[in-house]
């Protein structure tokens, strides 16, 4: 019997795809959530209600479940404080909540994402403290980082190549095994823990690095009255070019994991420049964003006192619900501290969520009102020219910051803006 721990965007799809073969308890604290899966409900929009049916989880939101299972997977968030450092209180609480419930021979494999050691370091402790047993003898621990893709639904649990590693080799071989009856593609045994680890934290840091190239690659261009896309089009024909864009960068990973890295790096003894620098760029282009529309406002002229500014998306990527550390948030809320009128739309999302921490309604497409400026922060499926020609004034600026819609069959008076 497997048991997840932690039931969001990365536990459930794990508890799914372990359902398969296995019987698997999902343990979540919020019980809230917990009924909604139960009457078939996925809060995170993944399975339906006929996909969690035939997967027969149980569902529980008590950890007494927990002690009749072979293996537990921890799939728990692991966020930055408000100071950018690690923020392991809910791996902690479930490392604590486990240990509570920890029985022999167990083996318990985190999947949340933390810097190289953490496991070890940190988990591993508070199991052997709480449970009073002991590692390596009475229970067995291991690592196998989470590589879901939210709203991905080519690159999924099943397909995406897995690594695992133990605390030894025997472990290591055992991790391997329960995780290739539930993969089809590749699973790759590292050489330890903290490479696992390492791997994971340097996936995410190097998108990171290479979107804020090409952030700082738009700034340039843009000075030089360069169009980036076209750069990039171009460059893109040799072979070995690799394939970003410029944008936003937000949500639970790519934002926030190489902050890991970089705390770590610093308790070693080592300045990560390269890291910090390319967190920067790609955290002030939010207020770029938020110059920019200001910018536009002046270079066309367009009337400051009754100018109404549409918002297309509020998650933190395209076609999913999450609003975790969106960007597309953050500029709202400057566009909202400037005193200006701006209306917000995102199909995706919980609407009270936002009318709670803003103020400000989720409006249906076709209840919006004509707008002088429309931001297509997020690029869900659903916004597309035929649809935007519906909430354009006669003289408007769509701001359309990762070139989501082409430019062809622009509207007269349209000036279509991108980094």
């Amino acid at each position: 019997m497997i048991g997840v721990v932690g039931l969001g965007y990365v536990g459930l799809p794990v508890a799914v795809g372990f359902s398969e073969k296995h019987r698997v308890i999902g343990f979540d604290v919020d019980d809230k959530k917990i009924a909604k899966l139960k009457s078939g409900k996925d809060p995170s929009k993944q399975f339906s209600a006929e996909a969690l049916a035939q997967a027969q989880i149980e569902f529980t939101t008590d950890a007494k479940n927990l002690r009749n299972c072979a293996c537990i997977v921890v799939a728990v968030p692991t966020p930055i404080s408000a100071s950018n450092e690690p923020d392991f209180s809910y791996l902690e609480a479930a490392s604590q909540l486990i240990g509570e419930n920890l029985t022999p021979e167990t083996v318990v494999v985190y999947e949340s994402t933390v810097y190289p050691g953490a496991t070890e370091e940190i988990c591993c402790p508070i199991l052997e403290n709480t449970s009073k047993l002991k590692v390596g003898k009475d229970f067995f621990i291991g690592y196998s980082p989470e590589r879901i893709n939210p709203g991905d639904k080519e690159h999924t649990f099943k397909t995406i190549p897995k690594v695992v590693a133990g605390q030894s080799v025997y472990v290591t071989e055992w991790l391997y095994h329960l995780y290739q009856g539930v993969i089809e593609a590749n699973v790759y045994k590292a050489s330890s823990i903290k490479v696992a680890e390492a791997a994971k934290v340097v996936e995410n840091t190097q998108r990171d690095i290479n979107i804020a190239f090409m952030n700082e690659l738009s700034h340039i261009f843009n000075q030089l009255n360069v169009p980036t896309k076209d750069v990039l089009e171009a460059a893109g024909t040799k072979w070995n070019f690799l394939s970003f864009t410029p944008g936003l960068v937000g949500g639970h990973c790519i934002g926030v994991d190489p902050y890991y890295l970089i705390y770590k790096s610093k308790l070693a003894g080592y300045e990560p420049n390269f890291l910090t620098a390319a967190r920067e760029v790609n955290e002030s282009m939010v207020d770029h964003i938020t110059n920019t529309v200001m910018q536009q406002i002046i270079k066309n002229q367009l009337p400051f006192n009754n100018l109404k500014i549409t918002i297309l998306g509020a998650t933190f990527k395209e076609n999913i619900g999450d609003m975790r550390n969106s960007k597309a948030l953050s500029i709202l809320e400057k566009l909202l501290h400037l005193g200006l009128s701006v209306q917000l739309c995102d199909p995706h999302i919980d609407s009270s969520m936002v009318k709670d921490m803003y103020g400000i309604s989720n409006t249906p497409f076709p209840k919006l009102e004509k707008a002088d400026i429309v931001i297509i922060t997020v690029p869900h499926q659903v916004f597309n020219w035929a649809q935007l020609k519906n909430i354009l004034k006669e003289k408007s600026i769509v701001m359309d910051i990762k070139s989501a819609v082409p430019e062809v069959n622009i509207p007269d008076n349209t000036v279509h803006w991108h980094l």
